[in-house]
């Protein structure tokens, strides 16, 4: 089995010790991990992206390697920052973007200090800060990212397709090519898979730089969410948000081939499970979560299911005679299908906070953004910190999840 290098791009060194000391004192020394992919998948939900962040920046200080990132929406967008910078510059980057479109799209931002005294002061506060900040985003846009059309397009009027949205995404290529090296993404240094919807036949597809050279308008067009965004034309077509299909490219990378031993760091923006709402205000959240979560442990779930079905054929071919299964067609067949390899997907799933309303996915303050980093910062040096979760699967079936907020249960 192949080793991993580490993130430095070195040979790997001898792993430290698995445990709390791991993810709890941030060690500097370098994992290798037994696994031939280890991916990152990165799901779609705006400003909550910055979550996301927080999950890299843990990953960063734990020395994890990862060669494969995927994202699909806000998470495309992480997905080009990560993938265009050498490792020991992604966190950096991913600050400085975040920074960037956290700005409002032409007012000045409030000043730090006072907007994270009025984050901290009350519940009320904080309700009233983060509402006029989502408001700021609907009305003028968010710096680097998108800004209003002008004049706004009518309902009814027909436009060419760039055009037909409420917002401009233009500054966002600028951005991306700000913070992102292209040659580096399309080097084969990492695989790069991002998902959008192909407007016109409603089929999903992934841009993958295995399969072709990735510009900033891919990953534009994996966060074109309508009708807030126009879709994007790449090679004369013409793409959506893959949220519209799918939230997450969980199954693109567990159901790649060939089969690998595969380590994921599942990064979700949207919460499956939730109160039942009690006002109205709270019924917009919940089908939020329930519709942009993609379902991602029933897809879990059945890829599980699929794995033990190959272990089990796998272990059956082995009772059939070596010449009894030579020339077999179906024996030829089941070899095809059967499968040994190992899957461990590690889920870090973002819970709403309180202060938190049906705006939280375009509530682009930098405070909330600092929460939304130090809580995935914060789940993924717990999930670190699990003694045994980042070995390889020994069940029967061969897959294993991890959900910090599911340990119990």
């Amino acid at each position: 089995m192949s080793e991993l290098h580490n993130v430095d791009g070195g040979a790997p060194s001898t792993p430290p010790k698995r445990g709390k000391a791991a993810g709890a004192t941030h060690t500097h020394h370098a994992r290798c991990l037994d696994y031939e992919t280890v991916a990152l998948v990165l799901q779609g939900g705006g400003a909550l992206g910055a979550y996301q962040a927080g999950v890299l920046e843990g990953l960063h200080e734990a020395r994890i390697p990862l060669n494969w990132v995927a994202g699909i929406s806000i998470g495309a967008l992480n997905t080009a920052i990560i993938a265009g910078n050498e490792p020991s510059m992604r966190v950096p980057r991913l600050r400085a973007f975040w920074e960037t479109i956290c700005k409002p799209g032409f007012t000045p931002a409030l000043p730090v200090t006072f907007e994270q005294m009025l984050f901290a002061a009350s519940d009320a506060t904080r309700s009233m800060l983060t509402a006029l900040q989502a408001a700021s985003a609907a009305t003028q846009g968010q710096h680097g990212f998108f800004a209003p059309r002008v004049p706004m397009p009518l309902p009814w009027q027909a436009n060419v397709p760039e055009r037909v949205s409420w917002y401009d995404t233009t500054p966002l290529k600028a951005t991306l090519e700000r913070f992102c090296d292209f040659g580096r993404i399309n080097s084969g240094e990492t695989r790069v898979s991002v998902g959008a919807v192909n407007v016109a036949t409603g089929n999903f597809v992934y841009f993958d730089n295995t399969r072709t050279t990735l510009r900033a308008e891919h990953f534009i067009a994996s966060g074109a969410l309508p009708p807030g965004f126009a879709p994007v034309e790449i090679d004369g077509e013409f793409y959506w948000d893959g949220g519209v299909v799918s939230n997450t490219p969980l199954s693109e990378v567990l159901g790649a081939l060939p089969r690998r031993d595969t380590l994921v760091f599942q990064v979700d923006l949207w919460s499956a499970r939730g109160p039942v709402p009690q006002t109205l205000e709270n019924v917009g959240v919940r089908v939020k979560d329930i519709q942009y979560s993609s379902r991602t442990r029933l897809v879990t779930d059945m890829l599980q299911r699929e794995q033990r079905y190959r272990h089990l054929l796998r272990e059956l071919l082995q009772r059939v005679p070596q010449a009894a299964r030579e020339g077999d067609r179906l024996c030829k067949v089941a070899e095809n299908l059967a499968c040994s390899k190992r899957y461990n997907v590690l889920q870090l799933i973002y819970q709403q906070q309180k202060f938190e309303r049906g705006d939280k996915d375009y509530q682009f303050g930098r405070t909330t953004m600092q929460s939304h980093w130090d809580a995935g910062l914060s789940d993924i040096r717990r999930t670190l910190g699990n003694d045994t979760w980042l070995d390889l699967p020994t069940n029967q079936t061969g897959f294993v999840t991890h959900d910090i907020h599911r340990v119990g249960e």
